[in-house]
C-alpha cells in the first residue's frame, strides 16, 4: 500500500543525512514501512527553493553547523569527522549507482546509500573516486561491473533529473527529507515526528 511506503530524499554527502540514516532504517523496520530512496541534485533544489550551498552561507551559520554536528555526534555516539578529507566531493556517480541498484533491489539501494554516507563522514574515503565506489559495492556483495554500466546509461541520469524535479514539487528543499503520504519531514532531528506519523498511520490502517 502507498501509505506503507516512506519516501526518502537525500544528499549522499550530507552529514545530517548520515546522522539520521540508520535511525530511519530502524524506524521503518519497526513499523513495517518500505523505504523508497531518492538521491537528488541539491545543486538544482537549492536555487529553486531559496537555499544556499555550504560555501555561500554566512560564517556564523557555518560555525553553528559545526557546533550542532559536535552535539549530535556526541548524542548519537556515532563516528563523524567534522571536516572530512574528501568533502565536498563530486557525488554524481555515487547517486547514479544508488539509482542503478534501486532498479533491482530497493532495500540494497538504501544499504548502499548508508555505506556511501559512512565512507564520507566516518572513513575518510573519496566517493568521487571510481575505485572507492567499486570497493564499496564489492563490500556489499554487489556486481560493480554491471552496476557501473547501468549507472552510466542516459536513462539513469534522466531518472535523477526527474526525481529531482518531483522532489521540488513535493516541497523538498533540504537534506534529508522524509515524506509519508503528503506529510513532509525535513531533517534527521524530525525523526521522532516521523515515527509518530507512522504509528498513527498503522493504527488507522
Amino acid at each position: 500500500m502507498e501509505n506503507q511506503t516512506l519516501h526518502y530524499y537525500l544528499s549522499l554527502q550530507s552529514p545530517w543525512t548520515y546522522l539520521g540514516h540508520e535511525r530511519l532504517c530502524a524506524i521503518a523496520r519497526k513499523h513495517e514501512f518500505k523505504i523508497s530512496i531518492f538521491p537528488v541534485d541539491y545543486g538544482v533544489i537549492f536555487p529553486a527553493t531559496g537555499g544556499l550551498p555550504l560555501p555561500k552561507r554566512a560564517p556564523e551559520r557555518r560555525a553553528y553547523r559545526l557546533l550542532e554536528l559536535k552535539r549530535w555526534r556526541t548524542a548519537l555516539e556515532l563516528p563523524l569527522n567534522l571536516e572530512p578529507r574528501f568533502f565536498p566531493a563530486d557525488d554524481k556517480l555515487a547517486m547514479r549507482l544508488v539509482v542503478a541498484v534501486r532498479r533491482e533491489d530497493p532495500e540494497a539501494a538504501v544499504e548502499l546509500a548508508g555505506r556511501i554516507l559512512r565512507a564520507v563522514w566516518a572513513e575518510e574515503r573519496d566517493i568521487a573516486d571510481e575505485s572507492c565506489l567499486k570497493d564499496i559495492l564489492s563490500e556489499q556483495g554487489l556486481d560493480a561491473e554491471n552496476l557501473f554500466a547501468t549507472a552510466l546509461e542516459n536513462s539513469t541520469v534522466e531518472r535523477i533529473v526527474k526525481d529531482t524535479d518531483l522532489a521540488i514539487t513535493k516541497g523538498v528543499f533540504g537534506a534529508p527529507t522524509y515524506i509519508v503520504g503528503t506529510e513532509v519531514f525535513w531533517g534527521q532531528d524530525r525523526l521522532d515526528f516521523l515515527e509518530r506519523q507512522l504509528v498513527n498511520l498503522t493504527a488507522t490502517a
